[in-house]
């Protein structure tokens, strides 16, 4: 896929002052601008949580983004007073750029974020960063909209959290339930490689990171959280969703356009693409399509069985025998299409199900004749034993079915699994 997006290059940034240690497993970062009011405050209930509450190496890093109070000197001085401190400054502001400049910079195996306020309920960071640590998954988020979250908040906040995520489920096709709840973390070696394809540098930073990350094939978890509306905030609201609007619609131009390689991330550092039900360390190439080939088969021969039975007793065996297989062919090449080998969309549907229609006469020719030969030699066969022959035969029609599927998706898994690009250009 030829691309105009090329990786952006990092904000400057200046540590201005450092009491950490290096190579954390954690590092904290709190964006701020303009919090001389709160940041002592929070800085020391943060680190107080970590002491007390997280088992591993830690760093609180404050990143000022352009304030033009006393919070870049009252950060610095808290440094000086508290262990396992960095303040980080930027010259220009947004709270987008100072996350994705400090996260790429940073040496920890986990970065994370929180907001200066601390809204959420602290007792949810152990949570948010286990599945990071134990490698499970790739982004984990905290959740304000799930049934299990405590939240107090005014109904004004309440409608636009809850319009905006609906709108990012039916336009960008986001499957994560709340993208602006700022409680996120991040495996760092996965930040590096995603992190330059981000754009934004305000407060969609954290959709657009969401919906590139999804595409390309990351892990997120989701953790339900406690919040607490901060009366205080100075965040724009109005502006904020029109910031974010826009945004919506520059991601979702910049993926039509194909100017964002998608493919190239998702074939270096994405996961098992093929959506649906995932087999532990079974990769997408062949023995993954296999595998999932294997369970899509085995439910589709139960579901053949059953029909077979229900209508063989006023149906006859010949005729049973094509329905069922008939109705469990289109299911099967949808099913698939789908889950085994990981296409989406209705591009080449038809075709792909013509296909099926022919594996299904090479099938069906198959079974009847199976059962012709059956009823030769044992004419006074019971339909149970009809039914060994026919899922016998079947095993024949599948191995050829899973061939020519594979053969006849050959197109489309080459356009979603390209070679990267220095691989192409050395050949």
């Amino acid at each position: 896929m030829t691309t105009d997006a090329l990786p952006m290059a990092a904000s400057p940034s200046t540590i201005v002052a450092d009491s950490s240690t290096p190579a954390p497993v954690l590092d904290i970062v709190v964006p701020v601008y303009n919090e001389q009011a709160d940041i002592a405050g929070s800085v020391r209930r943060l680190r107080d949580h970590l002491r007390t509450h997280v088992p591993y190496p830690s760093r609180i890093t404050v990143a000022d983004n352009a304030s033009t109070d006393s919070t870049l000197a009252i950060a610095a001085q808290l440094a000086g007073e508290i262990d396992g401190v960095r303040v980080v400054h930027l010259d220009q502001k947004g709270r987008g750029r100072a996350l994705n400049a400090v996260w790429r910079a940073s040496d920890a195996e986990i970065v994370a974020y929180c907001d200066v306020d601390l809204s959420t309920d602290l007792n949810a960071l152990m949570p948010l960063i286990a599945p990071l640590i134990s490698g499970h998954s790739d982004i984990a988020i905290g959740t304000r909209l799930s049934r299990a979250s405590r939240v107090v908040r005014g109904p004004k906040r309440e409608f636009i959290s809850r319009s905006y995520n609906l709108i990012l489920r039916t336009t960008m096709r986001a499957k994560f339930s709340d993208a602006q709840c700022g409680f996120k973390a991040m495996r760092t070696e996965i930040a590096r490689q995603v992190l330059p394809y981000v754009e934004d540098t305000g407060w969609f930073f954290d959709t657009e990171l969401l919906v590139l990350a999804e595409r390309i094939g990351l892990r997120i978890a989701e953790v339900p959280v406690d919040w607490v509306d901060d009366p205080n905030s100075t965040v724009d609201i109005v502006s904020t969703a029109v910031a974010d609007l826009k945004g919506c619609a520059r991601v979702g131009y910049a993926l039509t356009t194909g100017r964002l390689p998608i493919a190239e991330l998702r074939d270096t550092i994405g996961r098992d693409r093929a959506p649906g039900p995932q087999l532990e360390g079974v990769p997408f190439g062949l023995v993954g399509q296999l595998a999932r080939f294997c369970v899509i088969g085995v439910a589709s021969t139960i579901a053949y069985a059953v029909l077979y039975l229900l209508l063989h007793s006023f149906l006859g065996a010949q005729v049973s025998n094509f329905v069922a297989l008939a109705v469990t062919a289109v299911l099967n090449t949808a099913a698939n299409r789908r889950f085994s080998f990981g296409i989406e969309g209705r591009e080449g549907a038809v075709r792909h199900q013509l296909f099926g229609l022919g594996v299904f006469v090479f099938g069906w020719l198959v079974t009847s004749g199976a059962l012709v030969a059956l009823h030769a030699f044992a004419p006074e066969s019971t339909k149970h034993v009809e039914l060994v022959v026919l899922v016998v035969a079947n095993l024949v029609a599948t191995m050829t079915r899973f061939v020519g599927l594979r053969w006849v998706f050959r197109g489309h898994l080459a356009a979603a699994n390209p070679k990267p690009i220095a691989e192409g250009a050395a050949e």
